[in-house]
């Protein structure tokens, strides 16, 4: 069965940074595009990046590029996100999401994806 669980998440103070990861598990990443979406409560939820199946494309949000990073280790069958310089306006279910059928290239359409985590929240708060 196709699996895949978010960790990292977590309460952190305004400017402060954390690392998410996405493991997949019943099936190798390495020929899936990930991308990591948020959602905030009361809001729709929104790609925030992407990354293609190599790690040779990448997308981001405008609202968090040079903020955020996001990479892919296909060895550990994981795909991380750091996130640095938190505001409060990040604060949101973070979820991870894959694609088999985009080569070479992500977006960050929710309807692209077809297999979700169940999410990790993120809360920045002083």
């Amino acid at each position: 069965q196709l699996q895949l669980v978010e960790s990292g998440g977590g309460l952190v103070q305004p400017g402060g940074s954390l690392r998410l990861s996405c493991a997949a598990s019943g099936f190798t990443l390495d020929y899936y595009t990930i991308g990591w979406f948020r959602q905030a409560p009361g809001k729709e939820r929104e790609g925030v990046s992407c990354i293609s199946r190599s790690g040779g494309s990448t997308n981001y949000v405008d609202s968090v590029k040079g903020r955020f990073t996001i990479s892919r280790d296909n060895a550990k069958n994981t795909v991380y996100l750091q996130v640095n310089s938190l505001k409060p306006e990040d604060t949101a279910v973070y979820y991870c999401a894959a694609n088999f059928r985009l080569i070479g290239l992500c977006v960050l359409s929710r309807a692209e994806y077809d297999t979700w985590g169940q999410g990790t929240q993120v809360t920045v708060s002083s």
